[in-house]
């Protein structure tokens, strides 16, 4: 007798479940046993031996532009291949750029899925066939860059494949109107979003230096550290005994200390563009102007973004919304400043000076 000792209704206790339980475990055509177990919601799942599960995304770094869609990649498979498609759960969660915790983009079970926050209604998974649980994205915004983690989880098996994001675009130094170093954290973010950008995280800034930016003030980025990047070195900034870099002051206390802002952009949703008026204007009349032409004054990050992205060339300077006057060269030439292509500015004039204005007219307004 298998167990001598033990109680007879015990005993038949143990025998019956050791029934139930070899039929529950039916054999697959692969030849591997599965056993259906109850989990803690009472709904049934097969954990089973034998079978590895592999998740990998094909693409780990992907580029794109605010307003426009991505393809996150990402597939999961099974060895040996099982005979029949399994419900695995998908879940998608993104940890930003900027840092912080990582959030919940999208969670799926079969054809059922839900997406969370910001993400809600811009994302769902592609699914063009077995095992495709690539994430599309769609209507990008500023904030959405980050790395993104594509977790598969079937029974007991969990893995895994991250996704980097990162949007093409322009980083531009700010300061407002009252002058250098007079921005805190928070209205160094309020100010980048004033001019429709936001705030640039250490990875914008690096490649932006990469690029050529050379600039002395320092400025907060994302992860509240304060930083400037210097391609020459020179005397009031650092001095020329430091090599040329991304310089970084650490994080600084976000209420109380005050710096510059290094600000963001990506693509127009619309046409930057000098407007070509009889008369020279105000601040006041250059708003106004704007609006009679079906549009409004441009912004600081709409200026940068159509410089950089679509390679606007305008010698003439003229008003910006927050009372800026600035030009953009990208063909650089005589008589329109350095030798360097940039966005030029003359500060911040009285506001009832008369210049002329560049307008900004979004997508709809142009149809």
């Amino acid at each position: 007798m298998m167990f001598p000792y033990l109680h007879p209704l015990l005993l038949m206790g143990v025998q019956l479940l050791l029934s139930c339980w070899t039929q529950a475990a039916p054999a697959d055509p692969n030849h591997f046993f599965y056993h259906d177990f109850l989990n803690e919601n009472g709904n049934s799942e097969i954990h089973f031996n034998g079978v590895k599960l592999y998740v990998e995304s094909a693409q780990p770094s992907v580029f794109a532009v605010r307003g426009g869609n991505a393809s996150l990649s990402c597939r999961y498979w099974y060895e040996p291949e099982l005979s029949s498609q399994r419900k695995a759960r998908v879940k998608w969660s993104w940890l930003p750029a900027a840092g912080g915790q990582e959030a919940d983009v999208l969670v799926a079970v079969g054809s059922r899925s839900r997406s969370f926050g910001d993400f809600r209604s811009r994302v769902r998974l592609r699914q063009d066939f077995p095992g495709d649980a690539t994430l599309i994205m769609t209507e990008l915004q500023l904030n959405d860059t980050g790395r993104y983690r594509c977790e598969v989880v079937d029974g007991l098996e969990d893995k895994s494949a991250l996704v980097d994001l990162e949007l093409r675009g322009v980083v531009f130094p700010y300061q407002p109107p009252h002058g250098r170093y007079h921005l805190s954290f928070l209205e160094a973010r309020q100010a980048c979003e004033q001019q429709d950008s936001a705030l640039a995280t250490f990875e914008q800034l690096f490649q932006a230096w990469k690029e050529g930016l050379n600039w002395c003030n320092a400025g907060w980025l994302a992860d509240g550290t304060v930083q400037y990047p210097i391609t020459q070195p020179r005397v009031p900034c650092g001095g020329h005994g430091l090599a040329p870099g991304v310089r970084s002051y650490g994080r600084r206390y976000q209420h109380r200390h005050r710096y510059d802002v290094f600000c963001f952009s990506s693509s127009l949703r619309g046409k930057v563009y000098y407007l070509q008026h009889p008369l020279k204007l105000n601040l006041t009349e250059a708003q106004d102007a704007c609006r009679e032409d079906g549009a409004e004054i441009a912004k600081v990050g709409q200026l940068y973004t159509a410089w950089k992205l679509t390679g606007l060339d305008r010698c003439d300077a003229g008003w910006l919304a927050d009372g800026v006057f600035r030009y953009p060269i990208a063909r650089p030439r005589r008589n329109c400043g350095p030798s360097e292509p940039g966005v030029r500015s003359f500060g911040f004039p009285p506001p009832q000076h008369k210049h002329g204005v560049y307008c900004y007219k979004a997508v709809d307004e142009l149809m």
